[in-house]
């Protein structure tokens, strides 16, 4: 299957911006690193909220170290694995306030430091919280890259998300998640794309293919 051509990628990205509007608004690095977390494995209408039941209760670490296991448990239900990631977020917590002041910190190593951070959620840390260009690969930027044919059927989320960075212009890259999951749920579905609506069809290697 044919790789789309940067080119090509820009004026879909393009094409998405102006059918979806959204935009990339900087939002507060820690409440976007706590509800990265309870996103794991959790639909996105239960997680932002139970993230905003959360915060009205606690929006800074120090005030989260006040809650107790069980009440961020019973705040952050029914996100998927509630109790393990209420264990989660009071470590971070400590954390946070122990070795930074209670602030997020704006490094990648740092964060990955973080008791269950990963790469995606730095990526989205520090692409919402502090604006730095990235492409935050989730499974909707995963799968629709494999369709589009920038990266094989074979590769793992770090190649993906290698050859999303490197082939979105920087302007784009930060809006490149948000239009993605937008355009992921609307038409290119994880299980089944509805190609036979889709507006950006001619360009897409997928489409292709499945016509021959």
């Amino acid at each position: 299957m044919r790789c789309l051509r940067a080119k090509t990628l820009e004026k879909i990205l393009e094409t998405l911006a102006k059918k979806y509007k959204v935009s990339p608004r900087r939002q507060d690095p820690f409440k976007v690193l706590i509800t990265t977390i309870i996103s794991h494995r959790t639909k996105d209408e239960i997680t932002f909220k139970v993230a905003e039941r959360l915060f009205q209760r606690a929006s800074t670490p120090q005030e989260m170290l006040k809650l107790t296991e069980e009440e961020i448990s019973r705040l952050i239900y029914p996100a998927g694995f509630y109790r393990e990631k209420a264990k989660r977020i009071k470590r971070v917590c400590e954390i946070l306030v122990e070795k930074f002041g209670g602030k997020v910190p704006r490094d990648e190593k740092l964060l990955l430091s973080l008791p269950g951070v990963g790469i995606k959620t730095v990526d989205v840390v520090l692409a919402l919280g502090f604006g730095v260009p990235r492409v935050a690969v989730d499974t909707h930027c995963f799968v629709i890259a494999k369709r589009w044919g920038l990266a094989s059927e074979k590769a793992s989320v770090s190649e993906v998300r290698e050859r999303l960075n490197s082939l979105v212009p920087e302007k784009l890259r930060l809006l490149a998640n948000l239009l993605l999951v937008e355009f992921g749920k609307d038409i290119c579905k994880t299980r089944k794309p509805e190609c036979w609506r889709c507006w950006i069809k001619d360009y897409c290697p997928y489409y292709r293919s499945k016509k021959r």
